[in-house]
């Protein structure tokens, strides 16, 4: 796995990708928290904190990581180098993981420079240092619970066809319904509203955001990240038979 992983690592920061990634999500954040006017605009919230942040990362990453992982296994089946990949001695849980950890620790080198964002703001409160860091690390977390799960989703879908746009296609759309499609579909059935909106990536990454760590959240993730890796190596099975 480790082999995997490392390989992913190289193949990301060989070429342009990886520092494209870490560009384009640092530059779209940085407009439109900084200096487009809109709800994301932090000096025009009125608040000493990254809510404007939180809110906007998620729809950028599900963009962004569709658009990383979209090669990582329809690359290998395009070239024809899948069938020597699972024939190597690795386990197709492995082979998934690895991948699934290049893709995953690419994204949150992208994110680590946002942490800037804390010391640029906490002096600037009324009174200065009174920024919510609670809220503000539990943000971050359930920040990498949804990475994992977009992840999860990107590498599945990259599994499922050796064409990259079908694959980044695919996952835009899972990731979409999945974080924002419960919301809506909740607005039409209001009487059902809160159990539908439980199904959705969104309700538990703001539960999260909240700086209160619940279980449910945290299996919910979890739970989302499994199935679509076990997903992934139930496809991957049809290519060793």
């Amino acid at each position: 796995m480790k082999a995997i992983l490392l390989r992913e690592i190289k193949s990301f920061f060989g070429s342009l990708t990886g520092y494209l990634v870490i560009a384009v999500f640092l530059i779209l954040n940085g407009i439109f928290l900084w200096i487009v006017d809109g709800q994301y605009n932090i000096l025009q919230s009125g608040y000493n904190d990254l809510s404007p942040f939180f809110q906007l990362a998620p729809l950028v990453l599900l963009l962004l990581i569709p658009a990383i992982t979209m090669k990582s296994i329809s690359d290998e089946r395009k070239q024809g180098t899948i069938e020597l990949l699972v024939t190597k001695p690795l386990s197709l849980n492995q082979i998934v993981t690895g991948k699934f950890l290049g893709a995953f620790l690419l994204v949150v080198l992208a994110i680590l420079p946002t942490v800037l964002y804390i010391i640029i703001l906490n002096p600037y409160g009324m009174p200065a240092g009174n920024m919510d860091l609670g809220s503000t690390l539990g943000s971050y977390l359930g920040l990498m619970f949804l990475i994992a799960a977009y992840t999860s989703i990107g590498i599945f879908c990259s599994s499922l066809s050796d064409n990259q746009i079908v694959a980044f296609i695919l996952a835009v759309i899972i990731c979409f319904v999945l974080y924002l499609g419960f919301d809506q579909l909740a607005e039409l059935f209001k009487s059902s509203a809160t159990l539908i909106e439980k199904f959705g990536i969104s309700y538990h990454f703001k539960s999260i955001s909240r700086g209160v760590i619940d279980t449910r959240d945290l299996i919910y993730f979890i739970s989302i990240t499994l199935f679509f890796l076990m997903a992934t190596v139930f496809n991957l099975k049809n290519v060793r038979k």
